[in-house]
Formats: C-alpha cells, structure tokens, sequence
C-alpha cells in the first residue's frame, strides 16, 4: 500500500508543475496591465513602472516563473491589491469556513444518500424505490441556487429558524449545506442503487444465501462493500468540486468563505488573490483525486498492482 501511495505521490510533482505555469501566465493573459492595476488610473509612467518592478514583470519570463515558484514553495502568494494584506492571510482566514461547509455538505449527502440508495436497491421497483429515485431526480434538477432562496424564504424569512447569512454558529451551516449538497446526495444515490442491484446479481452472493445467511449480512457484509467502489469515486470528484464550486452558494447565503472572497476579488480585479485562489482550487482537485486513488485501491487491492 506504501509503494503505491509514494507512486501516486511522485506522479504528481509533473501535473503539480503544469498546473502552477497554467496559473502563473494568468496573470499575463488577462486583459490589462496588471501594473497599470496596481498603480491606480491616474498613476504617471514612471509610477506604473515602478510597479511593474514591485511586481517582478520587468523580468524575463522564466525567471518570472521560477520566482513564482520559489515563493509559493514559501508560502508567498503575493499582496492583495485592494487591502494590501498578504494573500495566504486573506485564504487562511477564508478556508476553514468554506472547508466546513463542504466537509458537512459532503458528510450528510454520503449518508443519506448511501442510505436512500441501499433502500432502493432493495426495494428495487416498489414504492420505497420510487420515492427514492423521485427524490433523487429532484436533488440533480433543482439549481442549488434556487434551493438556497427557498430555503432563505421558508426558513429563515417566514419561519425565523435559521439565519439569512453569515457563518456565526452552526446554524448558519445548516441551509448553505444543505443546498450545496443536495445534487450530490441525489448522485450517491443514484449510483448506489445502480451500483448494489448489479452487486446482487453477482455469484458470491448466491453463494452466500446458498449457505443460510441473512439478508442484513449479504448487503452490509458483502454486497455493500463491493458497490461502495464507483461511490467513493464519485464523492471524493463532487468533493472536490464542491470546495471550488461553492461561489454560488457562498454568494447566495453572504457566506464568509473563498467563493465570496473569489468574487470580490473578480469584481475588484484584485488578480494576485484571484490568481492564488485559481492554484489553491486547482492543487485540492489534484490532492482529492489522489485521496480517491488510494481509498479505491484498499477497497479494490488489484489496482495496486495494474
């Protein structure tokens, strides 16, 4: 198991490198001279050149790359352009919100939604099964935007249990998670289905009641094990697609986390936060995936050794 996580692991420092050039030339392709930016409109020439030099843009350009690496090997993700606050503070700051509400949103949508799976799957084309599916239908069509306003409206407007926004106390997680993962619950239990009615067509499990033992035993014991594999792949991808798609929701419930900071940054230009936040959602997608591999791997030794 060690030989290949250090495998996965050394694999990585290649994509790693490409990810950090993608971000890196961000900020010279965008429209605008970041300079200019930083210097202000009414800035002279020599103000904005004077940036440009603060700026290191004065440089070649691989030697421009190689500072950026240096520095994010450091820690140093550069100055905000609109606080002037360091941007790995302005992150720290943001991400431990953001990393909770995923990490519930996630939780409660593997939970209920391996659960509504299990259910269909036994149940599979009776009314427990439909209502499942029905339910299931509804997470993936419905905009999480959209649940999050009517959640807004019923819950916290009309009936006062909740409040409208912000991230003070638990309360104020539980509308943004539940509207962040709705689509994703509906997912694991789509799949979960699908995955344990194929599971339970399999030999090992008519051996298993061919030697007397229970339903509970066969799917939670065998069965379940087997047809977690696709769900734990699609969980640890909405995963990580949950830290860096949670702008909307984010914006939605005035939720202090990266996705609003992600759009105060846009609509400032603020492109050093911008451009760090790009990288640090880009490194978490890498990173989950490699998570992914390895839970796979355990639950599925044969892909060690492919």
């Amino acid at each position: 198991m060690w030989q290949y996580i250090v495998k996965r692991l050394v694999s990585l420092i290649p994509l790693l490198l490409v990810v950090s050039f993608i971000v890196f030339m961000f900020i010279h392709i965008i429209p605008g001279d970041p300079a200019r930016l930083l210097a202000g409109k009414e800035a002279t020439a020599e103000e904005v050149e004077m940036a440009r030099v603060s700026l290191g843009l004065d440089k070649p350009l691989y030697e421009q790359y190689f500072v950026y690496l240096k520095d994010l090997l450091t820690g140093n993700m550069g100055y905000s352009v609109k606080s002037g606050a360091a941007v790995s503070q302005l992150i720290g700051d943001r991400i431990m919100p953001t990393l909770g509400l995923t990490f519930l949103s996630i939780l409660w949508a593997l939970v209920v939604g391996i659960l509504i799976g299990v259910v269909s799957a036994v149940f599979r084309n009776k009314w427990p099964d439909h209502l499942g599916m029905f339910t299931a239908v509804s997470g993936i069509s419905l905009p999480n935007f959209w649940v999050g306003l009517v959640l807004i409206q019923l819950f916290s407007v009309q009936l006062g249990i909740f409040p409208t926004g912000g991230a003070e106390g638990w309360k104020s997680y539980i509308m943004p998670s539940f509207a962040l993962g709705a689509g994703i619950m509906a997912m694991i239990a789509r799949f979960t289905r699908s995955s344990l009615v194929e599971s339970m067509k399999q030999d090992y499990i008519r051996m298993g009641r061919a030697k007397g033992l229970g339903s509970r035993q066969i799917i939670f014991g065998h069965a379940l094990k087997n047809s977690l594999i696709p769900v734990v792949t699609v969980a640890g991808l909405q995963f990580g697609f949950l830290l860096g798609g949670s702008v909307v929701v984010e914006t939605v419930f005035s939720f202090p986390g990266l996705g609003t900071l992600l759009i105060d940054s846009i609509q400032f230009r603020d492109y050093p936060v911008v451009q760090a936040e790009i990288l640090l959602f880009a490194v978490q997608f890498i990173v989950v995936n490699m998570i992914i591999d390895v839970v796979y791997s355990y639950l599925n030794p044969k892909i060690r050794y492919e």
